[in-house]
């Protein structure tokens, strides 16, 4: 699945869904693999698929603690990758 998003493809559910509590552009992939579910919270920019968190998710919902992560995660990722942009 991440080839296609490599290749340009958008996914949707039941595959990926949007992540908009984490932040705009930001997915959820679901990943069923030998019985168990894992779940890839990922972004899309212009120039990379910016991975932020691989958890084995067990309940409906996403956890708090996994959302405040890729949030700091993906902020942290912007002001390096903004950093090296400007200088």
């Amino acid at each position: 699945m991440l080839r296609l998003l490599q290749k340009g493809e958008s996914l949707s559910l039941p595959h990926s869904r949007p992540m908009p509590i984490i932040g705009r552009h930001v997915h959820e992939l679901r990943i069923v693999d030998r019985g168990n579910t894992r779940r890839v919270v990922y972004r899309v920019d212009s120039d990379a698929i910016v991975i932020a968190e691989v958890f084995a998710k067990r309940t409906r919902e996403t956890p708090q603690r996994i959302a405040q992560l890729c949030m700091q995660r993906l902020a942290h990722y912007d002001r390096i990758v903004g950093g090296m942009q400007r200088g």
